[in-house]
């Protein structure tokens, strides 16, 4: 008898998590650039007692596009970027 539906999907979906995102011109498995477009960002210092500045932090705005390139042939692979934003740690 076979599983059920729900079950099926839920063992194919952790199949795919797990299997290396790999790059379909080139077989670059390790190395990938994410472009975004209308960054702001705002970076925070903090002045010290000897006149120096110490990075306190920072944070970022996108409001343009967000791409996801392949970092040894360049192809364009933003098809992939979600999947990629989901595996980040």
């Amino acid at each position: 008898m076979d599983a059920p539906v729900e079950s099926k999907t839920r063992r194919r979906i952790s199949a795919n998590m797990g299997m290396r995102l790999t790059c379909p011109t080139c077989g670059n498995d390790r190395d990938f650039v994410e472009v975004a477009d209308g960054v702001i960002l705002t970076t925070h210092y903090i002045q010290n007692d000897d006149c120096s500045f110490s990075q306190d932090g920072d944070e970022s705005q996108i409001l343009g596009e967000i791409r996801f390139f392949c970092g040894e042939c360049n192809a364009d692979l933003t098809r992939f970027h979600q999947r990629f934003v989901e595996m980040l740690f």
